[in-house]
């Protein structure tokens, strides 16, 4: 399904009711999955208030409220901008179902840690421009809430005051922990430069609105892509799970390596090994995952001889002398099996010109991209990525805020989980560990570096929900197998 403009988007909705569905059934079960949506991403929280305009994404907010209330026992308010006889006529039609009163006229006050979510009903698709009152005030009230009372802000379809084509995020714009995109992602909204604005992505499926054309720009999410969800057999073994090799680690960075192996465990390897040079396998071996094998290898050019079906290379390799370089640039040149490169690997591949393919897997940080593409910098990430792959083979993922995965010829894909508690040392090493547990089962490098970054984004998510602000590597490990349950089962 791609990314599409407010126009396309239109186009589909009125597609729809050209086949018989009305404005009210079509806003009815939007709000509905909406609801159902919140209630699956927050189970931790039991309140919500929706902030809401006049028109018909205020109505999707208070059906969704409606549905938490009835369903899921969440206590509801509203804080309403305009007056009801100015609300639209669908709008009005969902008041009389809420059970309140009154919508709340005054400005919240909320304690500190409250679990509450704010709904951020202001604005649709249609609007333009940077908000005028009285919805500015609304926006800055739901922005001081977020920043000094701890609750949650989630936005239906996009965060009131961005523009859901271009990504412009206007002055007094909503700030989003979670937009919630209705019926099809909206292409701005995958911008890079609207990911402080629009935070974590999710899709909200709606009968009959999809869009079918092919498109430049995609998003990885479990409603519309179909791989890494097949069940295994019963009789499944560890052969057909897949053999990772791990190139990684050093005396001084043998926990890159550690948790490059634990992340290659939980994503499902059948078995892990670890080759690392001998100076570093005392450090390894000490604090080693009991499911893990560990092998001397002082010349990577010997696992050409060995079994494996993915390889993942680089994490916390360090300083190499010559001759082990030469062994990397050899298996990286004739290895048969696709190869994941991350870290000090790819610091390497910036020095040393080596032809790449459809076999490798790159996953640089920014700064890693910086030094392997150089005469990219100072264009978007959406433009560096699509540059950097009409000339290389190699599969990117580039990781950030927005993490990107790129192959020429193919459709661009933007991630839409993660949280910024994740921003800390070891979650790329257990990216790579992941994502080479999928290339060592068969997904495609398309497809593994794409389902990689949506499920440590969104165990990070979950392990943020259960310890608080922060995921360390090692706790979003914890989390790999519920979030490739979530994914199998289209749960976010």
């Amino acid at each position: 399904m791609a990314a599409v403009t407010v126009s396309q988007m239109r186009k589909i909705e009125s597609a729809a009711m050209a086949r018989g569905l009305s404005e009210a059934e079509l806003m009815t079960m939007a709000g509905e999955a909406l609801g159902h949506a919140i209630a699956n991403r927050f189970p931790h929280i039991s309140c919500a208030i929706a902030y809401i305009g006049k028109g018909h994404n205020a109505g999707d907010a208070l059906i969704a409220l409606r549905v938490l209330a009835e369903e899921f026992g969440w206590q509801i308010g509203v804080r309403a901008a305009y007056p009801q006889d100015q609300w639209a006529t669908l709008m009005q039609s969902q008041r009389e179902g809420l059970g309140l009163d009154v919508p709340l006229e005054k400005p919240l006050k909320i304690q500190l840690g409250s679990g509450i979510v704010l709904i951020d009903g202001l604005l649709g698709i249609g609007a333009r421009g940077a908000l005028k009152e009285p919805l500015v005030e609304m926006a800055r009230e739901m922005r001081t809430l977020r920043e000094r009372c701890g609750v949650v802000v989630v936005s239906v379809d996009l965060p009131s005051g961005v523009d859901p084509d271009s990504g412009e995020v206007h002055a007094d714009s909503v700030t989003a922990d979670m937009t919630f995109m209705i019926g099809c992602a909206k292409r701005g909204l995958l911008a890079s430069t609207a990911v402080n604005a629009v935070g974590a992505l999710a899709l909200v499926e709606v009968e009959g609105l999809s869009a079918d054309e092919e498109c430049d720009l995609d998003i990885i999410c479990p409603q519309i892509m179909h791989f890494g969800k097949h069940p295994r057999e019963f009789d499944f073994h560890k052969g057909k799970a897949g053999r990772v090799a791990i190139v990684a680690g050093s005396a001084e960075f043998s926990g890159a390596a550690l948790i490059t192996a634990l992340g290659a465990i939980r994503g499902g390897g059948g078995l892990v090994t670890i080759y690392a040079r001998e100076a570093a396998c005392a450090a390894l071996r000490s604090r080693l995952p009991l499911e893990v094998m560990l092998k001397s290898c002082d010349d990577p050019r010997l696992l050409l001889l060995e079994k494996m079906d993915a390889i993942v290379l680089g994490p916390g390799l360090g300083e190499m002398t010559s001759e082990y370089e030469d062994g990397i640039l050899t298996l990286v040149r004739e290895t048969p099996v696709p190869l994941l490169i991350d870290a000090d690997g790819l610091n390497l591949l910036s020095r040393k010109n080596v032809k790449l393919d459809a076999r490798h897997v790159l996953t640089p940080h920014p700064g890693e991209f910086k030094r392997l593409a150089p005469e990219l910098e100072g264009l978007s990430r959406e433009e560096a990525a699509h540059k950097f792959t009409a000339e290389n083979e190699a599969i990117l993922l580039l990781k950030g805020g927005r993490t990107i995965v790129a192959q020429n010829g193919s459709t661009m894909r933007v991630n839409s989980t993660g949280t910024p508690g994740m921003s800390n040392g070891g979650q790329g090493d257990l990216l790579a560990g992941v994502t080479g547990a999928f290339l060592a089962g068969g997904i495609t490098g398309f497809d593994a570096a794409s389902l990689g970054a949506w499920v440590c984004g969104y165990a990070a998510e979950l392990a943020v929900n259960e310890n608080g602000e922060i995921s360390t590597a090692t706790q979003t490990a914890e989390k790999i197998g519920a979030a490739l349950a979530a994914w199998r089962r289209k749960l976010r």
